[in-house]
């Protein structure tokens, strides 16, 4: 029956002057994601409406699952699109629409006209009315109901005619590319990818840096980072993930270091390395998957200390969740049976029994003094050697 859809888009719609700017980059992004989507589509913009047509057999669920991955649309619209060919075949099409799509006849509808090609001859209230008139006559066990109607049946007069009364919800947020890039400190957790998903959201575009630890971290906790990042990138487009071999830092930390201080120190040498590969790689922020109060590196104090090594904004936009709203997300975006896979990550390997949660930054800096003498060719061997691994998203 439905061969194309309608696509909506909220926020773009109050741009100015660069509206076409984020018009085009939903476009391009919804013609990449139904790469991955068995057929032919043709994806158009046309007055403020973008519309995906199947140019010939396709999957209709696998197509509609694929657009709500597309960040920009809050609304899919499968859509009855008729040739205008005068008002007895609109209504002969309107009415064969409402009868293939709702066998059960017993619902109020509300019939609701937007005439943006004003030749027509009718205007907009007079042809709703009608058009509903019409539906009556041929199905009298319908109902008409303008305030509160079980099935608002929109019609839309353009060059050609569009039927549509579904509204399947997309994801939301701003069109992918529209907003710069940045790094996430993508963990085996819950968390950080959660916070990846929802920064790329807002229309930016991520890249990841994890942090490996072997032999004390198995290839399979490596395994699952990819797989979590593949999980993400079907939301956030490609990825390149940055694998950071960190394990004699964290052993140097480790012997040189106070232990109730080993978390917050490692944490603020992971932003360093963090930052210095976004830089290179053009990104303009960090992402990290902290909340506060959840952990002891995340309480205000343990925070303020951390973010005391970066120069570039760090994204905390989980920073007010409750655990099981991250967990709700994680569910949603299928990242969650992923995360709990029980592999250890570097950050729980070396774990102090009673970790500082109100760490002193002059206290922190003085700890660190310990490690002047290798740290900053650490540091740079770290960054330099990283492994590069390209998600496809």
């Amino acid at each position: 029956m439905y061969r194309m859809f309608l696509i909506k888009y909220a926020e773009i719609g109050v741009k100015g002057k660069n509206r076409y700017l984020f018009e085009d980059a939903l476009v391009g992004q919804i013609k990449r994601t139904l790469k991955r989507v068995e057929g032919r589509f043709s994806v158009t913009k046309e007055s403020g409406r973008i519309y995906v047509q199947a140019m010939g057999e396709f999957d209709y669920e696998e197509t509609v699952e694929a657009l709500q991955t597309v960040f920009g649309v809050v609304g899919i619209c499968p859509v009855v699109l008729l040739e205008d060919e005068g008002y007895e075949r609109l209504s002969e099409g309107v009415a064969a629409y409402m009868d293939r799509t709702y066998p059960d006849k017993h619902r109020s509808f509300k019939v609701q006209v937007r005439r943006a090609r004003k030749t027509y001859p009718l205007d907009s209230m007079e042809l709703g009315r009608m058009l509903g008139g019409d539906i009556l006559h041929a199905f009298p066990d319908f109902s008409v109901d303008v305030h509160h109607p079980d099935i608002l049946l929109r019609v839309e007069i353009r060059e050609n005619i569009y039927v549509y009364s579904e509204i399947i919800p997309g994801p939301g947020g701003m069109p992918l590319g529209t907003n710069g890039r940045a790094m996430l400190l993508l963990s085996g957790g819950i968390d950080s990818p959660v916070a990846g998903y929802m920064i790329a959201k807002r229309g930016v575009m991520v890249d990841a840096v994890y942090f490996h630890a072997p032999p004390y971290t198995s290839d399979r906790a490596k395994n699952k980072v990819v797989d979590l990042a593949r999980l993400v990138s079907r939301y956030s487009g490609p990825m390149r993930l940055h694998v950071v071999n960190f394990t004699d830092i964290q052993l140097y930390i480790y012997d040189q270091c106070p232990h109730d201080e080993l978390t917050i120190i490692m944490r603020r040498y992971m932003m360093k390395i963090a930052e210095e590969i976004a830089g290179k790689e053009g990104a303009m922020a960090l992402i990290t998957g902290e909340s506060i109060g959840q952990v002891a590196s995340q309480t205000v104090q343990s925070l303020a200390v951390t973010n005391e090594v970066c120069t570039m904004p760090v994204f905390r936009p989980l920073i007010g969740f409750d655990k099981q709203e991250i967990v709700d997300v994680s569910l949603k975006i299928n990242t969650y049976e992923t995360s709990i896979q029980p592999f250890e990550d570097c950050c729980t390997i070396f774990v102090a029994k009673h970790p500082v949660t109100k760490p002193n930054l002059n206290v922190i800096r003085r700890s660190e003094e310990n490690l002047a003498e290798k740290i900053d060719g650490m540091l740079k061997e770290a960054v330099d050697t990283a492994e590069l691994i390209e998600i496809d998203g």
